[in-house]
């Protein structure tokens, strides 16, 4: 487990850092996706959580839900093309979860990437804690509009 910050960080897990999402490959090789916990804490309160629709394609960098917090309105991006399998109906009904788990109650869709080479631009394992303080000395996510 990495700690940045305040937060503690699986590193089992594959990071999008750049938008906070993580992706776990489940065993029947659909991923488990959500925000991070570190996210959530500069996002502030999640309020709604809107998923795309089941079956619905996605495109890598396009956005796959969307999230309207008390301080930040904007998408969740993809890290890779696929399709959306599930969603959490719970965080539909009880945004707040994002906030008080985002790495276990507060997950967001499940997916069928598109390609078996999905996890190639993502960080996982011991480049985790150098990779999300990189991050959180860029200052970029203070410039991030939806």
């Amino acid at each position: 487990m990495a700690k940045v910050q305040d937060s503690e960080i699986p590193d089992h897990l594959f990071y999008d850092v750049g938008n906070q999402i993580w992706y776990e490959l489940r065993d029947d090789a659909t991923i488990r996706v959500g925000f991070t916990s570190l996210a959530m804490s500069l996002a502030g309160e999640v309020l709604v959580f809107t998923p795309k629709r089941i079956g619905r394609p996605f495109q890598k960098g396009r956005s796959f839900a969307t999230i309207e917090c008390g301080k930040w309105i904007g998408a969740a991006r993809a890290a890779f093309d696929g399709v959306v399998a599930a969603h959490n109906d719970s965080l539909v009904q009880r945004p707040e979860l994002l906030n008080r788990d985002a790495f276990g109650a507060g997950w967001m869709l499940i997916v069928r990437p598109s390609q078996d080479n999905w996890s190639a631009d993502l960080v996982t394992g011991p480049a985790i804690g150098p990779a999300f303080a990189t991050w959180i000395e860029s200052e970029t996510y203070k410039d991030r509009a939806n």
